[in-house]
């Protein structure tokens, strides 16, 4: 065999490792994708889910409910309730002008 024989053969072998470690590397990347999206598909559901069971146990939150009535006579007003007043079913009543009536 002569030195170029030899040449072409160790060039045509280091071609073909580098094509099988580009593959290789390519079929690396895309297990992890697949993993990593079948772990979005199955982890989405159970923190919604969590989450929604934390909101409806209230876990400390105030559930307050703030609204604005414009009236004709009395001007406007907001009415609050909050679950974090001695009573629940407690309203206050803020007037424009920023007195307050009822339970705030």
């Amino acid at each position: 065999m002569t030195p170029e024989q030899d040449w072409s053969t160790i060039a045509a072998r280091k071609d073909a490792d580098d094509a099988a470690g580009a593959l290789g590397s390519l079929r690396i990347a895309l297990l992890f994708g697949a993993g990593a999206i079948a772990f979005a598909l199955i982890a989405a559901p159970l923190a919604e889910r969590s989450a929604r069971t934390m909101v409806a146990g209230s876990g400390g939150l105030d559930t307050m409910s703030t609204g604005a009535i414009s009236g004709s006579a009395g001007g406007n007003y907001t009415i609050r309730r909050s679950v974090l007043q001695p009573n629940p079913n407690s309203v206050c009543i803020i007037s424009a002008n920023g007195t307050r009536r009822g339970e705030c």
